[in-house]
């Protein structure tokens, strides 16, 4: 059991992110309950223990326990929670939940804009426009733009943004192979849903291998370069979770050496992703600079699991939406 939470009279919110317009958004929502917003970590600390409700993303560190004598409840803006010490929360009585969902849309279409870019050669018209080049035609068919329909598309986890991407996939005819848990579980979305332990059997049938898992102990460097040996010559890689679900120089020689024909990467081991990596550089690599999740609406989707949660916390409940501690 938990003590009691706040009353939303008493209740204080800190929102902090670099970026998103969270205060000016929740302030629109007219609900009464105080709130602030900070830009910047060192300002995070300075004011955190204002905070009895902490909305963050990337700012948080765990020392910054420290500084929050007053936490009860932190809603992570990003569905990561891997940067958060669980055991410390639990240890301090504070709640965790992510934001897992708010985002779905977003991530499938970004995936499926990379699939239908690769497929079509985008990547490199807008190379060549850079360079005033008129590519002529090509005699080679397997270095011409391609179509989708009959493809496989591998995801590697049928989650909200998985499940949405296989529908995506569908519409251009595509077949649509992926791994889950639980595949009990899966929608009626996908042609053949499998467990995980089956992932080297099913790289060599996919056209496209899409990552749309969670970072956890068993994802870490999945795709690694038994991996990439296991994937068609022609096959792309599109990485749309945690830059280190993919073993980054099994990642890079697999791109040198052509391994695999292409990939498209929103997520490096180190971001921003330094001016002297060796990625910048290649051409049968798409990068987005961590950006898939982006969308107009975010602040707005983040705020209904922030007040779902805060309206179940003052009722006493104990499970919440997204729940993580």
């Amino acid at each position: 059991m938990h003590s009691p939470f706040p009353s939303q009279t008493d209740l204080t919110i800190c929102f902090a992110h670099v970026a998103y317009q969270m205060e000016a958004t929740f302030a629109r929502r007219e609900t009464g309950i105080r709130h602030f917003q900070v830009w910047s970590r060192p300002e995070l600390a300075e004011r955190l223990p204002e905070a009895d409700v902490l909305v963050v993303s990337g700012f948080w560190q765990n020392s910054l326990l420290e500084h929050a004598p007053k936490l009860r409840f932190i809603q992570s803006i990003g569905a990561g929670t891997d940067q958060f010490d669980q055991a410390s929360l639990r240890a301090r009585d504070i709640r965790l939940a992510n934001a897992s969902g708010v985002n779905r849309n977003a991530v499938s279409e970004h995936a499926m804009a990379c699939i239908l870019a690769l497929a079509r050669q985008l990547h490199s018209g807008r190379d060549n426009q850079h360079k005033r080049i008129w590519r002529g035609m090509i005699s080679d068919l397997s270095q011409r733009e391609d179509e989708l329909g009959g493809k496989t598309l591998l995801i590697v986890g049928l989650g909200a943004i998985g499940t949405r991407l296989a529908k995506l996939a569908k519409a251009f005819d595509m077949r649509v192979i992926g791994t889950k848990r639980n595949p009990s579980t899966a929608q009626d979305v996908a042609d053949e849903v499998h467990t995980p332990d089956r992932l080297l059997e099913l790289l060599p049938q996919a056209d496209f291998v899409a990552l749309t898992c969670p970072l956890t102990p068993e994802t870490t460097n999945l795709i690694d370069a038994h991996a990439f040996a296991a994937m068609q010559p022609s096959a792309y890689l599109i990485n749309m979770a945690r830059g280190r679900c993919v073993d980054e120089p099994a990642l890079l020689a697999a791109l040198q050496n052509g391994t695999i024909a292409g990939a498209a990467i929103d997520h490096f081991w180190d971001e921003p992703l330094p001016p002297t990596s060796p990625f910048w550089a290649l051409e049968n690599l798409l990068i987005t600079p961590h950006t898939a999740g982006e969308t107009r609406m975010y602040e707005e989707n983040v705020l209904d699991i922030l007040l779902e949660n805060l309206g179940r916390l003052a009722e006493g409940k104990e499970e919440l939406k997204n729940q993580v501690v």
